[in-house]
């Protein structure tokens, strides 16, 4: 099993700059330029912060730019919500995030999980989008559910997609403020299950670690990339499109590994928060 694993593409309603000046659409129409040599792939995942503001116009882009790359190469191509996602308008495009899920959840909160099968890997893509809120959670519902479709195995087993990653590094202030609050639920609901791998983004950083034994891939984010060479405290984004592939089955499954894409601006900062900027945004918007 291949999969292109994309994440916070943060695609704008207009095919124009952000006010960081950078055009998200851009960066993703290079990224996917970039992989077009890119053989043998069975699915592309796009986990979360798919827009930046939830329009329609925007999920619409993404649908066309990342289904051209995928068309070809006869991939499945899954979606979830981030927390930049509204999941009316992503519903509207995307509907479930699957193109023929096998099963679908909705809740009463609106959240949307859904569970498909690739070549004998089940796919299951959850909801950690809290409305309003950066940081992340899955709810009750979903976890519940979540434990009924992982009681029967895959043939192959289980790919697991959402949005905030439950690992966070220690060099980040933000981001164990800002990842998914409840990883030791979802620890349980995938204890001594058929899941291969956990993918997420959120972070725009490449990280890899372990959740009940199970690997957590997070992926660099498409739009741009944080870097973590700050002094403790602050945080630096600078330009760059990245995504991964992900390799499950082989004898040394999984495997990892991140494309960059050659902008010619590349590492150029997009933003620089210091001390005090960020201590301002954990206190405006970490959990309260």
């Amino acid at each position: 099993m291949r999969i292109v694993h994309l994440s916070d593409t943060h695609v704008e309603r207009t095919d124009a700059p952000n006010r960081s000046g950078v055009n998200a659409t851009d960066s993703l129409r290079l990224m996917l330029a970039e992989l077009r040599h890119i053989r043998d792939v069975d699915a592309v995942v796009v986990t979360g912060d798919i827009t930046n503001a939830g329009d329609v116009e925007a999920y619409a882009a993404v649908r066309e730019l990342v289904g051209d790359f995928a068309r070809p190469l006869g991939a499945s191509v899954f979606y979830t919500t981030g927390n930049h996602d509204e999941r009316e308008a992503f519903g509207k495009v995307l509907g479930s995030g699957h193109a023929q899920p096998e099963v679908v959840l909705e809740t009463e909160a609106g959240e949307r999980a859904a569970v498909s099968t690739v070549d004998g890997w089940r796919f299951v893509t959850l909801d950690s989008l809290v409305p309003g809120e950066v940081y992340g959670r899955i709810s009750a519902a979903q976890l519940d559910w979540l434990g009924e479709v992982l009681k029967a195995p895959a043939e192959h087993g289980t790919v697991i997609a959402f949005h905030h990653p439950p690992i966070s590094l220690g060099l980040s202030v933000m981001q164990p403020v800002f990842g998914l609050l409840n990883p030791g639920e979802l620890a349980e609901a995938i204890r001594g299950s058929d899941v291969r791998a956990v993918l997420t983004g959120h972070f725009h950083l490449q990280l890899f670690g372990m959740l009940e034994s199970v690997p957590v891939w997070v992926t660099p984010g498409v739009v741009n990339r944080v870097d973590l060479t700050t002094p403790y405290g602050t945080e630096r984004a600078v330009r760059g499109a990245s995504a991964s592939l992900v390799e499950l089955g082989g004898p040394a499954s999984p495997l990892f590994h991140t494309f960059h894409a050659r902008d010619p601006r590349a590492h150029e900062t997009v933003y620089e928060l210091d001390e005090e900027r960020t201590r301002a945004v954990l206190e405006e918007h970490g959990p309260r």
